[in-house]
């Protein structure tokens, strides 16, 4: 087996800017019903995708279909 070693310094002046650093994702913190996450969980379970990508990809649908809410209050 042969081991690498770290050297003291790394010449990155040729590097380039990395191209999907405008699409990383932010962390943030949401608070959703239990029975929300449940339903999402079991379709990414049967999609198999983890549920987080799964939300994300509905939310990203609805914004790019600029879906509407309708609320009607009881």
């Amino acid at each position: 087996m042969r081991v690498l070693k770290m050297r003291d310094s790394y010449d990155f002046s040729k590097s380039k800017p990395n191209p999907y650093a405008k699409k990383l994702k932010k962390q943030v913190t949401i608070r959703l019903d239990e029975d929300t996450i449940e339903y999402f969980k079991g379709l990414a379970e049967d999609k198999g995708v983890p549920y987080q990508s799964l939300i994300n990809l509905y939310l990203r649908d609805c914004a790019q279909s600029h879906k509407d809410l309708t609320m009607k209050w009881q």
